[in-house]
C-alpha cells in the first residue's frame, strides 16, 4: 500500500526533529562532564610599597626577581603599589599573587585578606626588624610634646607602623587626646623617604619613618646624621616580609620560600643578598606580627575593621 506523500513527508520530519534534539542532549551532557583543561600559571606579580620613590625600589627588588625567576622557572613580575592608601584594594584589583609587606600592611593582609606570610630578610647587622622613628631638625629647638605645639607634622600613611601607630601612641601616651588641636598642621607624605626628606629640607618640624629607611638614607647622606635629631622609637616588628595567597599551589609556595630561605648557601644568591643588603632571609609567619596587634590595641585601633585610608 502506497503511504501518501504528505504522511512520509511528516513521518520523515518528525524523525529528523527527534534526531536532532537526540543530537543536542547528547553534545550538552559531553560538554558538561568533558573536565575543564587547568590553566597554568607563567607570570608571578609580587608588589612593591612605596617605602621609597617608586624607581629606587623597583631597582633594589629587581636583582631578587631575576633571581627567583631563574629558580622557581617562573617570570616573576614586580608591581608597584604607589599608595599605602589603598594597597590592600590594589593587592586585589591588580590580581597579585604576593607582596612584600612591612608589619602593619602584612598584618591587615593577613585580616582582611587571608594572606599567608613565607620569609623576611635578616640585614648584614643580625637584625630582621625595624622600628619607627619620630624625629625633628636639631635647630628647630623641639625637644617634648609641649614644644610640638602649633608646628608641621609630616605623617607617612594611615597604613605604616612607623609613620602613623608611632606618632599615634607618642601622642596618647603623653596625653593629647587630640593631635589636631595640638599641631599647626599635618599631612601624608606618601614614603618613608619623603618625611624624611621634608623635615631635613624644612618642610615639616616634625616627621615619622622607619629606621631602616632613615639609616639608608644617612649612609649616603650625611646631612640626615647631621641635622635631625631622633625623640622617640617604637618597638621592634618584623622587616617587610614575602606574603603570598592561601590558594597559591602548595608546590609554588614550597619552592619560593625554600628558594629564599636557602640564598645565603648559593654562590649567585649570596650576591643578590649583598646587593639587597641582607645576610640571608629567615622563616616567618603570622604570629611575629603579634606586636603590630599590640601596638595597634594600646591606641584602639581594630585592624579587622580599620579605615586606613588617608583623611
Amino acid at each position: 500500500m502506497r503511504v501518501p506523500f504528505k504522511k512520509l513527508f511528516q513521518a520523515v520530519a518528525l524523525v529528523c526533529v527527534l534526531l536532532v534534539v537526540f543530537l543536542g542532549m547528547s553534545c550538552k551532557k559531553q560538554e558538561e562532564t568533558v573536565p575543564v583543561k587547568e590553566i597554568t600559571q607563567d607570570v608571578f606579580h609580587i608588589g612593591l610599597i612605596p617605602e621609597h620613590n617608586i624607581f629606587s625600589q623597583k631597582k633594589r627588588y629587581e636583582p631578587l626577581a631575576a633571581y627567583l625567576s631563574k629558580k622557581i622557572g617562573m617570570k616573576v613580575e614586580l608591581v608597584i603599589l604607589s599608595r599605602y592608601g589603598n594597597i590592600i584594594d590594589n593587592f586585589t584589583v591588580k590580581n597579585l599573587e604576593g607582596a612584600f609587606f612591612g608589619s602593619f600592611t602584612a598584618t591587615l593582609a593577613h585580616k582582611r585578606l587571608g594572606l599567608e606570610t613565607l620569609a623576611r630578610p635578616e640585614w648584614s647587622n643580625g637584625v630582621s626588624s625595624y622600628h619607627g622613628l619620630i624625629f625633628v631638625r636639631k635647630d628647630s629647638g623641639i625637644r617634648n610634646i609641649n614644644d610640638m605645639q602649633g608646628k608641621r607634622f609630616a605623617f607617612v600613611d594611615k597604613a605604616t607602623t612607623a609613620g602613623w601607630l608611632l606618632p599615634m601612641y607618642y601622642f596618647k601616651t603623653h596625653s593629647v587626646k587630640d593631635y589636631r588641636s595640638l599641631l599647626k598642621e599635618t599631612y601624608f607624605a606618601g614614603t618613608h623617604e619623603g618625611a624624611i626628606s621634608d623635615v631635613l629640607d624644612k618642610k615639616a618640624d616634625i616627621g615619622a619613618a622607619k629606621n631602616t629607611v632613615f639609616e639608608r638614607l644617612a649612609e649616603k647622606n650625611q646631612r640626615i646624621a647631621q641635622e635631625l635629631l631622633i625623640l622617640a622609637r617604637s618597638p621592634n616588628v618584623p622587616a617587610n616580609g614575602l606574603c603570598i595567597r592561601k590558594d597559591i599551589d602548595d608546590k609554588l609556595k614550597t619552592e619560593l620560600k625554600e628558594t629564599l630561605l636557602n640564598m645565603d648557601q648559593d654562590t649567585e644568591g649570596k650576591v643578590v643578598l649583598k646587593g639587597f643588603g641582607a645576610k640571608r632571609f629567615i622563616a616567618t609567619s603570622i604570629a611575629d606580627y603579634a606586636p603590630v596587634l599590640e601596638y595597634a590595641a594600646q591606641i584602639g585601633l581594630d585592624l579587622s575593621n580599620y579605615d586606613y585610608m588617608n583623611d
